[in-house]
């Protein structure tokens, strides 16, 4: 009697074992003395991430081989080195991806949402130019949020944004760069420098995007200002993207007395 119910105890137990392995989709250790080992699952995430950095790599590898375009005029000076950060630092972004410095750009690597970096020295607050080639490397949001100071405000120019396609100036009369005159579309392929100008004088902003002029805003009268959150830290010079990554290479800025063109 006894040893049929200490047969019974043990079936019982076992089979409880067996429901708590089920439900928790884990397996019994192996039995005593046995030298088998349970197999180890790999990280599906982890075949990705290499996969994704291998591919960044070449990207940039190809990239770095394409040398800039040349500046137009004298007097430009350098705000990047290509090998350190110098006077940049990253901005304090909450979920912010890693900043560093690769094949002679700034890496900004994608965050959530923003990564950006932020000028710590002196900077003028009009009659400048700065210029600078960025790159998108992954992901379909903007690349390029540089803000500056204007006067005693600040705003923001935006490239590749609201999708991946949009240009244009946050902010203007509190409108942002999807709501004012400024806005305009373009199509922006990964991996390929982009020529980046803003320039801010007395009464205007003026960028432009390679050869072509994007923005081209008389400010007298109006209220320039940055669109209120995250970007407000980029203050008061800096370059961030939006959940992508990015490059970032030639930063130099110069003096400037007047605007580029006639106001059109």
């Amino acid at each position: 009697m006894k040893r049929n119910l200490a047969v019974y105890l043990n079936l019982v137990c076992a089979g409880s074992l067996w429901l708590v392995g089920c439900a928790t989709n884990q397996r019994p250790p192996p039995p005593a003395g046995s030298s088998a080992q349970p197999t180890a699952t790999p990280a599906a995430a982890a075949p990705a991430a290499r996969t994704v950095k291998s591919e960044t790599a070449d990207l940039l590898a190809k990239a770095a081989s394409v040398p800039p375009a040349p500046f137009e005029g004298e007097g430009w000076q350098s705000l990047f080195d290509g090998h350190v950060l110098g006077n940049w630092r990253e901005t304090d972004f909450a979920g912010r991806g890693e900043v560093r410095v690769e094949s002679g750009a700034i890496i900004l690597s994608m965050g959530s949402p923003f990564t950006g970096i932020r000028w710590t020295n002196g900077f003028p607050k009009e009659n400048y130019e700065i210029a600078f080639d960025a790159m998108r490397t992954m992901g379909s949001d903007f690349f390029c949020g540089l803000t500056v100071p204007v006067r005693d405000s600040h705003c923001s120019l935006i490239v590749g944004g609201w999708g991946g396609g949009l240009v244009g100036v946050s902010s203007l009369d509190g409108m942002d760069a999807s709501e004012n005159e400024t806005t305009k579309y373009m199509s922006f392929d990964s991996g390929r420098w982009y020529r980046i100008r803003f320039r801010v004088t007395a009464n205007r902003l003026e960028a432009w995007i390679d050869k072509e002029k994007m923005v081209n805003v008389e400010t007298t009268g109006r209220k320039v200002s940055l669109r209120p959150g995250d970007i407000e830290l980029s203050v008061p010079l800096g370059i961030c993207s939006w959940q992508t990554s990015a490059a970032l290479r030639e930063i130099r800025w110069w003096r400037v007395t007047e605007a580029a063109g006639p106001l059109k």
